[in-house]
């Protein structure tokens, strides 16, 4: 595509900014992202940046500085809530939506064991359940006037399961299902459906399950699994972070970049270090190539894992630019 045909479609109908819903924007990738499309040069975007907690929106607003009123509005929407969601929709300038974001998610980690029911399902009532309820919302509009973008905030968990984020990699994977079966019917109203898939981002998102982590006491996991998390996975964890992490601002340019495309895919993994960890699934369709390296790795080969850790370090400084990569 031409860089013409890219400004064509970055603009709206008559050459008006395009409305950009933006969900989870209190901080992390929500926030950067919101901040770089509202401060865009040429203006092209005209931006809803919602929380749940609006007491919280004070970091977004100085981020956002002149850009606050003009090309950035803050809003209130709990995602897990119809009325919230309707209300917040009814108040847009035009009632439509050019692009929605979801990126708003929850995270949960440890052996199954150990977690609680309630906690289980607030991840889905957010990651799934809640991203559903505003894609639903907002279909008949863009269906209507035959135009639209709905950008997903997933994650490479949710193509290659994790030990230990069992259900988090759960309502990613259903709510890649979701995407890639809404996509096939949505071309045909000429509306895109665009999952973004990061690996670690080194954000509060990270910070909030460290804390989650040492509150829990995990009752009901046997000493061997607990040991297992505690001392293997949560260094490995920890290792893999400081490696592969990305900011939340290069995972937000990845999106800007997703955003602004004439033809957008469906699936764009951010990390390209990832790749290799996601093909080895495809690779074998019986599933084993990727448990039982994983498995080894993890269990077995500890030195070969940190090894090659140590490799990813030493070529991440050339690896690890923003960048987005189709797949």
């Amino acid at each position: 595509m031409t860089q013409r045909s890219d400004m064509a479609r970055a603009l709206g109908p008559e050459g008006h900014p395009r409305t950009v819903l933006i969900t989870g924007c209190s901080s992390g990738i929500g926030l950067h992202l919101a901040v770089k499309l509202a401060q865009d040069p040429q203006q092209r975007y005209h931006v809803i940046a919602t929380m749940r907690d609006l007491g919280k929106k004070e970091k977004l607003e100085a981020a956002a500085g002149e850009a606050l009123g003009r090309t950035l509005t803050v809003a209130q929407m709990d995602v897990c809530s119809e009325e919230s969601v309707s209300a917040c929709l009814s108040n847009i300038e035009g009632g439509s939506l050019d692009v929605l974001v979801n990126n708003a998610g929850l995270g949960l980690v440890g052996p199954l064991e150990g977690l609680n029911m309630a906690d289980i399902r607030k991840v889905f009532e957010t990651n799934f359940f809640g991203a559903v309820q505003l894609i639903k919302a907002v279909l008949p509009s863009m269906k209507q006037r035959r135009r639209g973008h709905i950008v997903v905030v997933s994650s490479v968990m949710g193509l290659q399961g994790v030990i230990f984020n069992d259900v988090y990699s759960a309502s990613k994977f259903a709510m890649e299902g979701f995407c890639e079966s809404l996509a096939v019917q949505l071309l045909r109203f000429n509306i895109f459906v665009s999952l973004v898939e990061p690996g670690p981002v080194k954000t509060d998102f990270e910070v909030k399950l460290e804390a989650q982590v040492s509150k829990a006491g995990f009752p009901g996991t046997d000493p061997d699994t607990l040991s297992y998390f505690l001392d293997v996975y949560l260094p490995a964890s920890k290792e893999i972070f400081q490696t592969l992490g990305q900011s939340p601002e290069d995972v937000a340019q990845a999106i800007a970049q997703v955003i602004g495309s004439a033809q957008p895919s469906l699936r764009y993994q951010t990390n390209a270090l990832y790749t290799p960890l996601t093909a080895l699934k495809y690779a074998d369709p019986s599933g084993d190539l990727s448990v039982h390296t994983f498995y080894r790795l993890l269990f077995r080969c500890q030195p070969l894992f940190r090894f090659s850790l140590c490799c990813l370090r030493c070529l991440s400084g050339n690896c690890l630019r923003p960048r987005v990569t189709p797949m």
